[in-house]
């Protein structure tokens, strides 16, 4: 019986990925993330993405002011060798205390992605990676659906899958409070292109 060889790709830690970036191997415009040891090369953004993206962002800021930081597209620390750039993060302190290294799950209020092309792969795949490090609120702006879609209380199953056991819709014309600031409410048509009031 002959032995038949495998191929295995390679997998990265955090560490060996931050010494591809200081080495030179991979650059800002690459747009590549370590998702679960791999590197993944992330899809280019359309127009109604970015309008989205920036439109949140922005909304955000206005709302919490220097309540807790506000990161647009910028990378965070998750356990699993992961190192994703979700669309928005709210973390907790000010951006001061992210100059020695990325948000880790346990400073961060709510991960926020903006899905049109990409949504399967933001409900499947960043999600299991988001509730696997414990991340309490993660939203996703489902632009196809023009409804936001957010997901709480993260669990593992008995098969050793992630998943969260709350997901909650709502409407691109309703408002929802800011985890970790009640009282704050973001107003959806804001930030849904073609819902502008």
């Amino acid at each position: 019986m002959t032995k038949l060889n495998v191929v295995t790709p390679k997998r990265f830690t955090i560490d060996e990925y931050h010494q591809l970036i200081e080495l030179g191997f991979l650059k800002e415009g690459d747009r590549i993330e370590l998702i679960r040891g791999e590197l993944i090369e992330m899809v280019a953004k359309g127009t109604p993405h970015t309008f989205c993206t920036t439109r949140l962002c922005r909304q955000l800021d206005r709302l919490l002011g220097d309540q807790a930081v506000v990161r647009c597209q910028e990378p965070i620390i998750l356990p699993s060798n992961s190192e994703p750039e979700p669309d928005v993060v709210i973390a907790r302190g000010n951006e001061t205390d992210y100059l020695p290294h990325h948000p880790y799950a346990e400073d961060i209020f709510l991960v926020v992605e903006i899905s049109d092309s990409t949504l399967v792969y933001d409900q499947t795949t960043k999600l299991e990676v988001y509730a696997e490090a414990g991340i309490s609120h993660y939203w996703i702006v489902n632009l196809n659906a023009v409804q936001l879609e957010c997901y709480t209380q993260p669990y593992q199953n008995a098969q050793g899958k992630f998943n969260y056991l709350s997901k909650q819709i709502y409407l691109a014309d309703e408002s929802v409070a800011i985890p970790g600031f009640a009282d704050v409410l973001l107003d959806l048509k804001r930030i849904f292109p073609g819902v502008l009031s």
